[in-house]
Formats: C-alpha cells, structure tokens, sequence
C-alpha cells in the first residue's frame, strides 16, 4: 500500500511540473491565463490518479502557477472543478470520452461559475466578471 501512495505521489509531482511548465505557453481572455496543457493534465491525472488526487494536482498547479506569475487566481476554481468532473466520470463510466467531456464541462461551465465570485471580489474587477 505505501509503495501505490509513492507512486501516486510522484507521478502527480511529475503532471504538477509539467503543466506548471506547460503554462509558459498561454494566451489571455479577460482576466485569466488560459494555459492548454493544464486541460491534458487533468485528464491525465483523472485517469490514472483519479478524482481526488487531480483536484490536488489541479490545485498545486494553480497555487505554483500563481506563485511564478504564470496564472491568475481564476487558475483555481476552473483546474479543480475540471480534474474532479473529469475524475468522476471516468470512474464511474469508465471510458476515456467520458473524461475528456467532463473536464471540458467541469472547467468551462462550473468552473466559470466558480470563476465569477473570485473575478468580481478577490480580483476586484467587475468587468473581468463579466467577459468570463
């Protein structure tokens, strides 16, 4: 059991690098950085991690992300919510489409609106919440 845990525990270290890394190619929309390997990680870590070890992925990444001046705070709720829908789904459907719809619905659609309270008060633009 405790070698499963090292295991699970360095190959979330290696996807945190890699989408910290991977976030050096982004491009802005409103108030975020949008970073596209951030998506393949969570589908990566979904599927051979699972659910609640990529939401800790997704948010390790946000927090370096943030920390280097790579990301914005909206990094947060749209990279979690997206590895854990993800997560779900594939545990419980068991086919890789099923993950790649839920971090694409989990990231986009609740993650957004996730979004909008951390752009209108933390971020303290009420327009960024609005071209979310």
């Amino acid at each position: 059991m405790k070698k499963t845990n090292i295991h699970k525990l360095v190959f979330a270290a290696v996807l945190v690098a890699l989408a910290v890394a991977g976030s050096l190619v982004s491009f802005p929309i409103g108030a975020s950085k949008c970073a596209p390997v951030q998506h393949l990680v969570n589908i990566i870590g979904a599927v051979f991690l699972g659910p609640a070890w990529a939401v800790g992925v997704g948010f390790t990444a946000a927090l370096l992300r943030n920390l280097l001046g790579l990301g914005s705070l909206l990094a947060f709720p749209g990279s979690m919510v997206g590895a854990f829908v993800a997560g779900m789904l594939y545990k419980y459907i068991k086919k890789l489409p099923a993950a790649y719809v839920g971090e694409l619905f989990g990231t986009s659609v609740l993650g957004g609106l996730l979004a909008y309270p951390v752009a209108r008060f933390l971020v303290g633009s009420p327009a960024a919440a609005i071209t979310m």
